[in-house]
C-alpha cells in the first residue's frame, strides 16, 4: 500500500456558463475559492456532452450523456469526492454511475425546483418534491444555502441535511461611483433629470420570480430591470414605463446597484438570493418578502425592509444607511463559504480523503 495524494474534487452540475444565476455564480466562486486553498475543482457540464436547449427556455442547455459517456469522462480523473450540483440530466447520469459503482456523493439543493416547475408548467409541487425526495436519499450530504429551507425541506421529509451558506465578492461588489448622466449615456436613457428614486431589479425574467409584483408598485420613481428571460418581451410591452437593461456581465453590476435607492427582491421561491448580498456589499438596502431567501440573509436586524405589502417594504427601506449595508455585507466572504463546503466533504464523505487517498501499490 501506498498514499498518494489527490485534492481534485468533481462538481457536476447541469447549469454553467454561459448561463448567468446563483447557481452559476456560487460554483464559479466555489471553484476559485478552493483554488486558492490549493484544490483542483473540475466543472462536469452540458457543453462537454450532446445537449438540446430546455423546452421554454432556450438559453439553458440540457445534457443527453448517452453511452456512459459521464462514466468514461469521470473513470479518467483521480478524485477525492464528487458533488452533484443540480437534479437535471447530468445529476441523475452521475448519481447513477456513483450508486453503481458504491462511490459516496455529495448533493445541493440550490433551487426551489418543484415550485418552479408549477408556476411555469402548472404540474403541481408535490410530485417535483417526490422526485426531488428520491434524487437526494441517497446523498451523504444534502447541502442546502439557508436554515429556513432545511426546516421546509425536513418537514417534506428530506434527510441528511447540511448548511452550506453562500457569499459574495467583496473585491468586485463595492461602492461605485456612477452618475446619473453617465447611466443615461451608457443606457440611451432621455431623461433630463434623475428620477425622485430608482429601484433596481437584477435576476432572471421568469415567471418564478415574481418580477410582476415589483413592477407594479405605486411608488414614484423609476424601475429597473437588470436580466434575460422568456417573460422579458411580455413584461415590457405591459410595463413600458421601466426600463429593461438585459442582460449583464457580472463586472458591470456594481455601477447600478450603487446608482439604485432600492434593490427590489419580489421573489417567493428562491432559496437565498446573491443578488441580496451583491446589492448591500454596494451600500443599497433591501425590500423584499418575508420569506425564505431574504430572511436568512437579512433576519431581523439586516440592513432590509421585509413586509408582506411590497410598498411598505421599499419605503421602509429607502430611509436605512448605505454604509450599514456595506459593513452587513462585509461579513459574508466566499472564502468561508468554500471551507464550509470543504468541512461537509471531509467530514460525510466515508472512505475518501479528500488530502490522501490508499491505492494498491
Amino acid at each position: 500500500m501506498r498514499l498518494q495524494l489527490y485534492r481534485r474534487i468533481i462538481i457536476v452540475s447541469d447549469a454553467w456558463v454561459p448561463q448567468v444565476n446563483g447557481v452559476v455564480r456560487s460554483l464559479q466562486n466555489l471553484q476559485k475559492e478552493l483554488a486558492l486553498l490549493g484544490y483542483d475543482v473540475e466543472i462536469i457540464h452540458p457543453k462537454l456532452f450532446f445537449n438540446f436547449p430546455c423546452p421554454r427556455y432556450s438559453e439553458i442547455p440540457l445534457a443527453l450523456p448517452l453511452g456512459g459517456k459521464l462514466g468514461q469522462r469521470l473513470s479518467k480523473f483521480d478524485y477525492s469526492a464528487i458533488h452533484i450540483a443540480t437534479e437535471g440530466p447530468l445529476g441523475l447520469a452521475a448519481r447513477a454511475f456513483c450508486i453503481r459503482n458504491s462511490i459516496p456523493f455529495t448533493t445541493a439543493y440550490h433551487t426551489k425546483f418543484p415550485e418552479y416547475v408549477e408556476a411555469r408548467f402548472g404540474l403541481s409541487a408535490k410530485w417535483g418534491f417526490r422526485y426531488m425526495r428520491w434524487f437526494h436519499s441517497q446523498s451523504e450530504a444534502v447541502l442546502a444555502p439557508s436554515p429556513s429551507l432545511i426546516k421546509s425541506l425536513q418537514e417534506k421529509g428530506f434527510r441528511n441535511l447540511r448548511l452550506w451558506g453562500r457569499g459574495v465578492n467583496l473585491d468586485l461588489f463595492k461602492p461605485t461611483p456612477y452618475s446619473w448622466e453617465d447611466f443615461c449615456e451608457d443606457h440611451q436613457v432621455m431623461r433630463s433629470k434623475r428620477p425622485s428614486r430608482i429601484l433596481l431589479f437584477v435576476g432572471r425574467v421568469a415567471v418564478e420570480k415574481n418580477i410582476e409584483a415589483f413592477l407594479s408598485l405605486r411608488c414614484p420613481g423609476l424601475k429597473v430591470v437588470v436580466g434575460d428571460g422568456p417573460e422579458r418581451q411580455s413584461l415590457q410591452l405591459r410595463y413600458p414605463d421601466a426600463l429593461f437593461l438585459g442582460g449583464m456581465a457580472s463586472e458591470d453590476l456594481p455601477r447600478l446597484y450603487s446608482l439604485a435607492d432600492v434593490f427590489v427582491f419580489p421573489s417567493l421561491t428562491d432559496t437565498f438570493g446573491l443578488v441580496l448580498l451583491e446589492a448591500l456589499a454596494c451600500g443599497t438596502p433591501v425590500a423584499a418578502f418575508p420569506v425564505t431567501g431574504p430572511l436568512d440573509v437579512l433576519g431581523e436586524r439586516g440592513p432590509g425592509a421585509l413586509d408582506r405589502d411590497l410598498e411598505t417594504a421599499v419605503r421602509k427601506a429607502s430611509s436605512i444607511s448605505r454604509e450599514a449595508c456595506v459593513q452587513f455585507a462585509a461579513r459574508h466572504s466566499w472564502r468561508k463559504s468554500a471551507e464550509v463546503f470543504l468541512g461537509e466533504l471531509e467530514s460525510l464523505i466515508t472512505g475518501i480523503s479528500l488530502d490522501v487517498s490508499l491505492q494498491e501499490g
